[in-house]
């Protein structure tokens, strides 16, 4: 079905290999020079142009120096229940690599890039941000991952930041669909049961859980999620020992935030500022998680309580009404609003930089 948010007959650009099997499409202008680039990242299950709002802002850039990149990885679209972030954050150094070598040889100079995280993308963003560069892991389930060295990027954008665990633990207090809450705690007992035998047997493999139990607790019918994923995304030993992709819960404490967001500082992979924006209306996020007071812990653990400036002030902060994705048809406002801080935050990166008069 046609997308409203998308122009008929497509958006005129360049797919670019950045590994072998891997591509980035770069969305960009034939009229305008654009050294800049703004690499974005969506969520679990998504891929190439799948997330609705980055039209917008794909418009917006289309007359600035900034052109617009979404790239896929192997954990895009259907791969994410297999995936993690460790390889995540690998490939996208790749592509941030090719996309500075490419501008480089086009322009002269790299230019500046920015990361732009959507959901799970921003967990890969913080996720790039804060880990050993480059990554120590040597995870048995995945022995041909080859850790990359990660440039630094000159900024970074998280939106829409969600607990992947605390999604998880108002469906087993209100149910899913045709699942009963105390059905989805049944099977969730299983599903953990089940994925904590399975590691514990062994470790040099993954192994997939039932689609018919991951469906009953939310997770798409035909999408594959294996023991590891499923219990780095659930945690269960959290809040006292997260798991990896138990980033973004409002119960982990200041002390684990400060190795977290407040690791970015020691990392140097972030030239300037983090801009960290909440959608108001997050349909991912519980009713008791607090969303102004859990930015706030994010900006106090970002700047170690006000001895560094890490923290985009300005542009930071709640999308007033915004949906998780911002892909319902009451979403204008919120987009636009999205679309003036996200302009705002290029400007700031360089200021001399022309934004076409849309911030």
């Amino acid at each position: 079905m046609y997308s409203q948010f998308w122009p008929m007959g497509g958006s005129p650009g360049v797919l670019h290999h950045y590994t072998e099997t891997l591509v980035t499409f770069e969305y960009t202008s034939t009229s305008v020079r654009q050294p800049h680039s703004l690499l974005f990242i969506g969520g679990l299950g998504d891929g190439l142009a799948t997330t609705s709002y980055t039209s917008d802002v794909v418009q917006a850039l289309r007359r600035t120096e900034w052109s617009f990149f979404t790239l896929n990885l192997t954990s895009s679209y259907q791969g994410w229940g297999l995936g993690h972030l460790d390889r995540d954050t690998d490939e996208i150094a790749q592509c941030v690599r090719y996309i500075k070598d490419y501008k480089s040889s086009k322009f002269g100079a790299s230019g500046n890039l920015v990361l732009m995280g959507h959901s799970t993308g921003s967990q890969c963003v913080l996720h790039y941000l804060y880990r050993p560069n480059p990554h120590t892991s040597t995870p048995a389930f995945d022995s041909d991952l080859q850790h990359v060295q990660r440039p630094v990027v000159d900024g970074a954008i998280m939106q829409a930041a969600v607990s992947d665990r605390e999604a998880i633990l108002w469906v087993l207090r209100h149910g899913f669909g045709d699942t009963l809450p105390s059905e989805a705690q049944e099977v969730y007992k299983k599903l953990e049961a089940m994925a904590k035998k399975s590691i514990g047997q062994d470790e040099s493999f993954d192994t997939i859980l039932p689609l018919s139990l991951t469906s009953r607790i939310g997770y798409p019918s035909n999408t594959p999620v294996s023991c590891r994923r499923f219990l780095s995304l659930v945690s269960p030993d959290s809040p006292q020992a997260p798991g990896e992709d138990d980033l973004f819960s409002s119960d982990l404490s200041d002390e684990h935030l400060a190795t977290t967001f407040g690791a970015i500082h020691q990392r140097r992979l972030l030239k300037q500022k983090l801009m960290v924006l909440t959608s108001g209306a997050d349909q991912s996020i519980p009713d008791w998680v607090d969303k102004e007071g859990l930015l706030s812990r994010w900006r106090n653990a970002t700047n170690d309580n006000g001895a560094r400036q890490i923290w985009d002030e300005v542009h930071s902060g709640v999308i007033p009404g915004a949906s998780h994705a911002l892909s319902n048809d009451d979403q204008a406002e919120p987009r636009k609003f999205l679309v003036k801080m996200v302009l705002g935050y290029l400007n700031s990166i360089d200021p001399s930089l022309s934004l076409g008069g849309q911030q």
